[in-house]
C-alpha cells in the first residue's frame, strides 16, 4: 500500500503547487538512480517520490485524492462507486446472482491493489556521458567509431567532419530508459582530440611549419604542402622570407554550414644540415650590401 504522498514528499496538506514542485525536484535530485548506483533502497524511494509527485502534482488528481475520490496510487477507491449505488436503494447482495457480485467487487479489489503496487512514475531516462579520444586527422576529416559501454555493448559513432575538441556528440535514444512510459535518456559523447606533430587548428582553420631551401626561397618554385586531406602543390614566390605566411583556401576544418576554413603556411628558410663547400663559396664571393639588422642598427 503506497504512503500518504503529502508524507512521501515532506509537505503539509495546504502546500501550494509550486511548493509540491520544489520538494519533489529535491527529492529527485538526491534519490536518483544516477546518484546512487545499486543502492535498491533510494531507487524504491525514488518511484514512490515520483509516484506521489505523478499524482500531487496534478492539480485535478490531487483534488480528487482529497476529497477521497481516488487512493494514492490514483485508482478509483471501490467504496466510492459503491456510496452511489446505496443511496439509490441498491444492496449489493440484491442482485439475482447471490453472492456472485462478490467477485466483481475482487477484482476491483485485485486491480486497485494491482496499480497501487506499481510505481506510477513517468520520467525521461537520465542521460549517460562517455568521452571518445581522437587523433587530429580524425577530428578534421570526421569517420566512424565505436564507444564500448560498461555491460559490454557498443555504440557506433558518426564522426562529422571539422568535430572540435570539446564539442559533444548526442545520440539520441542511448541513454538510461525512462521510467513508466517515459523516453529513453541520450547518449553524450565528449570529444578529446590528441594535438598532431605538425598540424595546429585555430578556430576552422589550420596552421603549420613547412621549411624551404634557401634556393627555394630566392628562386621561388612549386613545394608539396601537407594539408589534413592530403598533400598539395603549393606556390612559392621568389624571395620569399622565413616566417612569410601563404594561404591554402579552403584547406582548414570543415564549417557547420558546409564551408570550410583555411590553411596558413608559414615558411621557414632551413641550410642544409651538412656543410656545403659549394654555397659557401658563393657567399664568401657574392658583394651585396643588404643587411636584415638595418632596423634594429638604426
Amino acid at each position: 500500500m503506497l504512503a500518504d504522498p503529502y508524507v512521501t514528499l515532506g509537505v503539509e496538506k495546504s502546500a501550494s503547487q509550486d511548493e509540491i514542485q520544489k520538494a519533489y525536484r529535491r527529492l529527485a535530485k538526491k534519490l536518483h538512480p544516477d546518484l546512487n548506483p545499486g543502492n535498491r533502497q533510494a531507487e524504491e524511494q525514488f518511484k514512490n517520490v515520483t509516484a506521489a509527485y505523478d499524482l500531487l502534482g496534478d492539480a485535478d488528481k490531487r483534488a480528487r485524492f482529497d476529497r477521497g475520490e481516488i487512493d494514492a496510487s490514483g485508482a478509483e477507491r471501490p467504496a466510492h462507486r459503491y456510496y452511489r449505488d446505496f443511496s439509490e436503494g441498491a444492496s449489493p447482495y440484491s442482485s439475482d446472482a447471490g453472492y456472485e457480485d462478490f467477485g466483481d467487487a475482487d477484482e476491483i479489489l485485485a486491480q486497485m491493489f494491482s496499480r497501487g503496487g506499481r510505481a506510477r512514475a513517468h520520467m525521461r531516462g537520465a542521460d549517460i556521458r562517455y568521452r571518445l579520444e581522437l587523433d587530429f586527422l580524425e577530428a578534421v576529416n570526421g569517420g566512424e567509431r565505436q564507444v564500448v559501454l560498461p555491460d559490454g555493448s557498443a555504440l557506433d559513432v558518426n564522426i562529422p567532419a571539422g568535430t572540435r575538441e570539446g564539442q559533444i556528440l548526442r545520440l539520441r535514444g542511448k541513454g538510461r530508459p525512462g521510467l513508466g512510459d517515459a523516453s529513453t535518456g541520450d547518449a553524450l559523447i565528449e570529444i578529446e582530440v590528441r594535438p598532431h606533430r605538425i598540424f595546429t587548428r585555430k578556430g576552422d582553420d589550420i596552421h603549420i611549419d613547412l621549411p624551404i631551401s634557401l634556393r627555394e626561397a630566392v628562386l621561388g618554385g612549386e613545394v608539396v604542402a601537407p594539408t589534413p586531406a592530403g598533400k598539395v602543390m603549393m606556390k612559392v614566390p621568389k624571395w620569399t622570407n622565413t616566417n612569410a605566411v601563404l594561404r591554402l583556401k579552403g584547406k582548414g576544418a570543415r564549417r557547420l554550414d558546409g564551408t570550410s576554413g583555411d590553411e596558413f603556411v608559414t615558411l621557414k628558410i632551413m641550410l642544409p644540415e651538412k656543410p656545403d663547400p659549394e654555397l659557401e663559396k658563393f657567399v664568401a664571393g657574392w658583394r651585396g650590401e643588404y643587411s636584415p639588422r638595418q632596423a634594429t642598427e638604426s
